[in-house]
């Protein structure tokens, strides 16, 4: 009997090279260099038994630290129902990729469809593509469809309230793709409207691409954006968490035309930068330019509930120096995980997650303040919502320290010195308290 996944035999070597026409597996790197082809044993650890190679993993697991995170900026530590990893463990799901056949792929387009129906509820925008692959390469391709909707415009101006990591993916493609941008920087913790009003007067700004939660964990006041940038034929472009869009106003109710973000705060839990997921939404006017595929739905011969790709361009496949982009899969896995943590939490429960976790925020901001070490960071009092942050009075970076001999990541610092703080539902009264103590001791 052959078993397919034992190694290659000598003899399945020899085959397979007599079919392409080498007498060796040297030859396969003929082209390369010499200089680059390591020529000394491989350091390899000797051979272990199941047991023994389990006790090994055990013994380097054990050298981990568990910390309480209590920092935010983009990533969060919310609660994961275990009920989400059973169903997406399932092999119908964690095999699946992409729906080519709508016939054989109706599960898999279905979470497609019920994935971009709740980002559109969430957001209040029209269609949602899936997906990306996280919140920064979203509003990456945010700027790309700007940039294809407003046709003739050469620049986007990008808020300085991104976070750090979102404004350097979007440099980057920025600066491949010929596309120019300048910063609108902020003032006193919030978007600085003179300064935009002054570069939108200068002419050829294709977007805005601004956060609703800005980088200092203010709030943003978005009144007005979307006017300014229409009169001069220009986009508003939202990036947001979320799953603060069950307390705060939608992209769409503050006129955006396009909404982006990571929808990693919907019960994805921390991994190292990865892999997360990212949306992008806009209006049905841009639908044309939205990168993806679009599950619709409809009906069968029989009348029977159906899924089906229902836009997907053709520029990705066959004329793809014309695309907005070239991105064809999706996250399947990533965007089936939202769907059931959605389908879970419900409108109350999404509600009352950021309910508690504003709670918990403002009692740890309240009690930080009082032990005198931090003073306000605005001349203004700003929104907030799960995270703030507050100007340290002392060593951060020994205060940093303190914290994580004591088992609690917090306290990030930002460009200006600010240290971010953040409590999710997750964090207990016990934990803030432990922080505090910390922080009082100091």
């Amino acid at each position: 009997m052959a078993f397919t996944y034992f190694p290659h035999t000598e003899g399945d070597i020899a085959s397979m090279l007599e079919r392409i026409g080498l007498s060796n597996l040297d030859e396969l790197y003929s082209d390369v260099p010499q200089d680059f082809i390591y020529k000394d044993e491989y350091e390899l650890p000797s051979q272990m038994s199941e047991q023994e190679l389990r006790a090994y993993f055990e013994a380097l697991a054990s050298k981990n630290i568990p910390l309480k995170v209590f920092s935010g900026l983009g990533v969060y530590d919310h609660f994961t129902p275990a009920v989400i990893s059973h169903i997406i463990s399932r092999s119908e799901f964690l095999t699946a990729y992409t729906p080519y056949q709508a016939e054989v792929s109706q599960g898999t387009l279905r979470y497609i469809f019920e994935w971009q129906s709740m980002i559109c509820r969430l957001t209040g925008l029209d269609v949602c593509n899936a997906s990306m692959y996280d919140g920064a390469t979203a509003a990456a391709e945010a700027m790309f469809m700007a940039m294809a909707c407003t046709k003739k415009k050469s620049r986007v101006l990008l808020s300085d309230g991104l976070f750090p990591q979102v404004k350097r993916v979007i440099c980057n493609y920025a600066n491949w793709r010929g596309i120019a941008y300048d910063f609108v920087p902020l003032k006193d913790g919030v978007l600085d409207v003179e300064s935009l009003d002054s570069l939108l007067a200068k002419g050829d700004v294709a977007a805005l691409i601004t956060p609703q939660i800005n980088r200092l964990a203010v709030v943003e006041d978005l009144s007005g954006l979307a006017d300014k940038l229409h009169a001069v034929s220009a986009l508003l472009v939202c990036y947001s968490d979320p799953s603060s869009l069950s307390m705060l106003k939608s992209p769409a109710e503050w006129g955006a035309d396009i909404a982006c973000g990571d929808a990693q705060s919907l019960g994805l839990p921390l991994s190292f930068g990865g892999p997360y997921i990212g949306f992008l939404a806009c209006k049905d006017a841009f639908v044309r330019k939205l990168p993806g595929r679009i599950v619709g739905q409809t009906t069968d011969l029989e009348g029977r509930r159906a899924f089906v790709l229902t836009l997907q361009a053709r520029e990705q496949h066959i004329r793809r120096e014309k695309a907005t982009s070239n991105i064809c899969s999706n996250q399947g896995l990533m965007s089936l995980y939202v769907t059931v943590y959605l389908s879970l939490m419900g409108k109350k429960g999404l509600a009352e997650v950021n309910q508690i976790s504003h709670d918990g925020a403002s009692y740890l901001r309240n009690a930080l303040l009082a032990t005198a070490k931090f003073e306000e960071p605005f001349s203004l009092a700003r929104p907030y919502l799960k995270e703030f942050v507050l100007k340290p009075l002392v060593p951060a970076d020994k205060l940093q320290q303190a914290l994580l001999d004591a088992g609690i990541f917090a306290g990030v610092l930002t460009e200006e010195g600010y240290m971010n703080f953040c409590v999710t539902e997750k964090r207990t009264k016990a934990e803030v308290d432990a922080l505090v103590a910390v922080v009082q001791s100091f």
